[in-house]
């Protein structure tokens, strides 16, 4: 029987992980991360399914191959956390999640950017320490009138950019993978200087590609932005200059900062720290104590019912067709 080593998998995943698994799999379900130290849980299994912050690096990868395991997939859009060069030398087989649903993380960004647009962030900060003035902070513009930058027009960005569409936003967007220089999904396209300039809302929906797309937001591009305009991050946290954000901030020359990705994940998301002194990242620390127009959420965009289950569905499939045929179309490696 083929045996599915699955890791951080949380609870409430276990009976989505069950219901699904229309191939028989024998299940090993393991709450906790991927790392040095629980790799051995592993042993015996014919292919193993991380998620992001799973620590893929050689030395597991090369415990894996020597334990006889030949297939090291992720339920993933993104597999920054693998080591694919080691896989491919080690003659591992590695597939992904190309997507999933993209109403998952679009809703989140759509709700980051409304909350702070209206400043809901601030606004309830302060009436839950008891201060219920009506400050001239609170003043706001409406989204009918407004207009939404989408950076990344594929599936995610172009559902985001439909919803605010409905809310009567105008949506543009940015993208240079476009074969179409003016459209892509629905969205027109602009420069991304124009999309900077003209936006109220800017979303980013792009994958970190180092040397690419790193840092794609830093001094320059915020120093673009109108002064109240409210900067959204679902993508990764890379793409985004965090201290050339909190120095904007404080200049006070953008609205406010959402993101549902921070640097360093691994060190942070799923812990539960006794305060927030104890946050390992400085510039997130100042982030998070010092603005109260900023928002952080511990990458929960794909936590959603219908996301979940096409990333569990489209991994058991990656693994059927792999294990049939020796590759898919998901394939990484």
């Amino acid at each position: 029987m083929v045996k599915i080593t699955a890791y951080g998998v949380r609870p409430i995943e276990v009976p989505y992980f069950k219901k699904l698994n229309t191939e028989h799999y024998e299940l090993n379900l393991v709450p906790e991360l991927l790392d040095h130290d629980n790799a051995n849980v592993a042993k015996g299994s014919t292919g193993v399914l991380l998620r992001g912050n799973c620590l893929g690096d050689r030395t597991n990868l090369e415990k894996f191959k020597a334990w006889g395991i030949e297939y090291v997939f992720t339920r993933t859009v993104g597999v920054d956390h693998l080591d694919l060069d080691a896989a491919k030398e080690l003659g591992l087989k590695v597939a992904r999640v190309p997507s999933y649903s993209p109403y998952a993380v679009a809703e989140l960004a759509l709700t980051l950017g409304m909350s702070l647009f209206r400043k809901v962030a601030a606004e309830i900060t302060n009436t839950h320490t008891g201060n219920f003035r009506v400050l001239d902070q609170y003043f706001s513009k409406e989204i009918h009138s407004s207009t939404v930058g989408i950076i990344g027009c594929g599936r995610i960005g172009a559902a985001e950019g439909e919803l605010y569409a409905g809310l009567g936003a105008t949506v543009i967007g940015y993208d240079p993978n476009s074969a179409d220089p003016h459209h892509k999904n629905g969205i027109d396209l602009v420069s991304l200087p124009e999309l900077l300039n003209e936006a109220d809302i800017v979303s980013l929906h792009v994958p970190f590609i180092p040397g690419k797309t790193e840092h794609l937001i830093d001094q320059a591009e915020l120093r673009e932005m109108k002064s109240d305009a409210i900067l959204i991050n679902t993508a990764r946290s890379q793409v985004v200059n965090l201290p050339a954000v909190n120095q904007a901030l404080a200049a006070q020359t953008i609205g406010g900062y959402g993101a549902d990705v921070i640097v360093a994940e691994s060190q942070i998301i799923g812990k539960d720290f006794a305060s927030l002194d104890q946050l390992p990242n400085a510039e997130l620390l100042t982030l998070m104590q010092q603005f109260p127009n900023v928002i952080i959420t511990p990458h929960v965009g794909s936590f959603t019912e219908p996301a979940l289950t096409d990333m569990i569905t489209i991994s058991y499939q990656n693994f059927a067709t792999t294990i049939a045929t020796g590759t898919c179309p998901n394939a990484v490696i």
